[in-house]
């Protein structure tokens, strides 16, 4: 990500994005509500009130969807599909010390040393 698009993005991410956004983090990635709501710490059932009521989410968890959402767009185009980048997000991979991918979007930065790996097997380095 440059600097440049991570400027925009802690710029939206500070404004607060509409809930809605965590349902197109569902949709884009194949995860089930239920999953992606234990990654944000936050119930289903509260993402479901804030959609209902039109709240934004707070600046750390628009953050985490917008990175979510450019990191499963970056996952997409490098692996050739959405399905073979979730496939490759389930299991332990050996450039992040055969850590599960998912298990790291817990953090900001977890997302971003996915990020990191997925720019490097871009590259062509070993996965």
């Amino acid at each position: 990500m440059t600097a440049f698009n991570l400027t925009s993005l802690v710029s939206q991410a500070l404004k607060g994005v509409s809930a809605t956004r965590f349902f197109e983090v569902a949709e884009l990635t194949g995860y089930k509500r239920e999953q992606l709501a234990e990654v944000f710490d936050t119930s289903l059932k509260t993402f479901q009130r804030y959609e209902r009521e039109q709240k934004k989410l707070n600046p750390q968890d628009s953050e985490k969807v917008l990175k979510i959402i450019t990191l499963f767009q970056a996952g997409e185009s490098v692996f050739g599909s959405a399905a073979a980048f979730r496939r490759w997000m389930d299991k332990p991979a050996y450039g992040l010390g055969n850590q599960v991918p998912f298990a790291l979007l817990h953090t900001s930065g977890g997302i971003d040393l996915v990020m990191d790996e997925v720019i490097r097997i871009e590259y062509g380095d070993l996965a």
